[in-house]
């Protein structure tokens, strides 16, 4: 499983050369002499702006102008790569002009780096999910081992041979793989202004995880700072960050050996979460050594996060049926944004002396305050705390029934009960009926909040909650025949008797995405018509 194809060996390539220039606090294969503090701080500055800057540029571009995306523009972003990489080098000889080519390598290097990103992403996301998850997998445990691997040339050789050897050899493998591909596939002919309902409720499902992704990469921006001001730390942030990189992969495979696997973005940081805020508050009590490993642990965290991203957005990409680099645009768009924040906000504060507090407990302080905030985002802000839950209200909420008015006089009439006098057990039925009414409207299972909410968001009911048969037998065709969560909702809809037009609409996706997937329902089934779908179901 671990054995590298094109696809995997390039990405692992272009991942490890990657890590040499754009990733940690400093250039591992470029003279230390010529990496002053200056020179590493602009760099970088440039760098992540101009990185960021792209996937916005990506993901409002493609949606107006979805042509370009279309075709495997392989030349015309190894252009900016390889200028920049000529830009170190150059400055490397000319002191007088480091300071200048060093910010205009850095610029190219970041906007050539996120489009090899983007190239990648479209590759991955236009393969089968199996293939696709494979090969980003085993391409980022072999990166991890490839960037340990140059080490073992002589440094002076590297910084040539990246521009003039390693650069062409993963800009052919993406050029070879993109020829493999299926360009009719619905991700590529897909024009976004012809249904932006469709791309509106992919960003409505899809923020909390993007901005779940972005709070990682704004502590490690955070760090990111601490290791530029001190090249030790930097050396740290490059080793760890891969390292993590291959324990991320190494264990998914493993795990996705022997069982399905569910992951998720947003309860992953969950659990991280405690973590993060624990780890910023240990900052300015333990100084230099923990600050080193801190900020190695957390760009390992880091690229972990970024992996599940990529894999988030492909499968977005093939479910939903819209341009990979729009979703991957927006989520790179929000999580090195955020990145950026954190590292130039972790720089100012270095320099700024607040009622005589150390830097770094000053940059502990305004971590934990922005970690805070997005935490309170991400779960829902003002609109969710102040929610009712529905009409019986949240389970521990203090209840107070309206007052009646005042009576005028003594012949007054008794005022009616309140609405919300109602009996527990009368709201209880009315609630249930309601939810039975749309159960059997929607001629599909529903759960607590009803199949029309669950439709309304793009989703179903949870696959654990299923109600009746044809829910029951899809399920088991899933685990037979290894389909996905959208195959098996696609296929269970079909089943019902769903036109193409009902389900796109239900599912809010385009026509042409759902006769995609019916296609590859009907491949994995070994089937060719409707009747024998229903048919399996029946039988299974």
């Amino acid at each position: 499983m671990l054995i590298p194809n094109v696809e995997s060996l390039g990405y692992a390539l272009f991942l490890a050369i990657n890590a040499a220039g754009v990733w940690g606090g400093v250039f591992p294969f470029l003279p230390l002499s010529f990496q002053t503090h200056e020179i590493v701080f602009w760099f970088f500055s440039a760098q992540t702006l101009s990185f960021s800057m792209s996937y916005v540029a990506s993901c409002v571009g493609v949606y107006f102008f979805p042509g370009p995306t279309r075709s495997f523009l392989v030349r015309l972003t190894s252009a900016p790569y390889f200028l920049g990489w000529c830009c170190l080098i150059a400055a490397i000889y000319t002191p007088p002009f480091a300071l200048a080519l060093v910010i205009v390598g850095g610029a190219f290097l970041g906007l050539g780096s996120a489009g090899f990103y983007m190239l990648w992403q479209r590759l991955f996301a236009s393969q089968d999910s199996d293939t696709g998850n494979r090969d980003l997998l085993v391409g980022t445990a072999w990166g991890a081992v490839l960037y340990f691997a140059l080490y073992l040339i002589p440094h002076a050789v590297t910084a040539f041979l990246i521009p003039l050897v390693f650069l062409p050899l993963f800009g052919l493998s993406v050029m070879l793989s993109s020829r493999t591909i299926n360009p009719d596939q619905p991700m590529f002919t897909d024009v976004p202004r012809e249904h932006p309902r469709v791309y509106m409720r992919v960003l409505h499902d899809y923020w909390r995880s993007a901005l779940c992704v972005g709070a990682v990469g704004f502590c490690a921006g955070i760090m990111r700072s601490v290791a530029v001001a001190d090249p030790s730390i930097g050396i740290y942030v490059n080793v760890l960050s891969m390292a993590g990189m291959v324990m991320a992969a190494l264990a998914v495979l493993w795990l996705w050996r022997f069982k399905g696997l569910r992951l998720s973005i947003a309860s992953s940081y969950r659990v991280v979460f405690p973590f993060l805020v624990t780890s910023f508050l240990g900052l300015p009590l333990f100084y230099e050594e923990y600050a080193r490993w801190l900020a190695a642990i957390l760009y390992a965290v880091y690229s972990a996060a970024i992996l599940l991203m990529m894999m988030q957005c492909a499968q977005v990409s093939r479910d939903r049926g819209i341009n990979p680099v729009f979703i991957y645009g927006f989520f790179g768009a929000i999580v090195y944004t955020l990145h950026d924040i954190g590292f130039i906000g972790g720089t100012f504060v270095e320099y700024v002396s607040v009622i005589n507090l150390a830097p770094l407990a000053l940059v502990s302080i305004v971590a934990l305050w922005a970690l805070g905030i997005m935490h309170f985002v991400g779960t829902g802000g003002f609109s969710s705390a102040l929610e009712t839950m529905g009409p019986m209200g949240r389970p521990e909420a203090i209840e107070l029934m309206a007052l009646p008015a005042p009576a005028s006089g003594p012949g007054a009439p008794t005022p009616a009960p309140a609405a919300g006098a109602t009996s527990r057990a009368g709201a209880t039925a009315a609630a249930a009926s309601v939810a039975a009414a749309t159960s059997a409207t929607a001629g599909a299972p529903c759960d607590a909040r009803g199949t029309d909410d669950a439709q309304a968001h793009g989703e179903r009911p949870d696959s654990d909650a299923v109600t009746d048969r044809i829910a029951q037998q899809a399920s088991r065709l899933r685990e037979r025949y290894r389909l996905s969560a959208r195959e098996t909702e696609v296929m269970e809809l079909i089943a019902r008797g769903h036109s193409v037009a009902r389900i796109a609409e239900m599912l809010v996706v385009s026509e042409s995405t759902i006769r995609t997937h019916s296609k590859r329902i009907y491949t994995k089934l070994d089937i060719h018509k409707k009747q024998e779908l229903v048919d399996l179901i029946e039988s299974a």
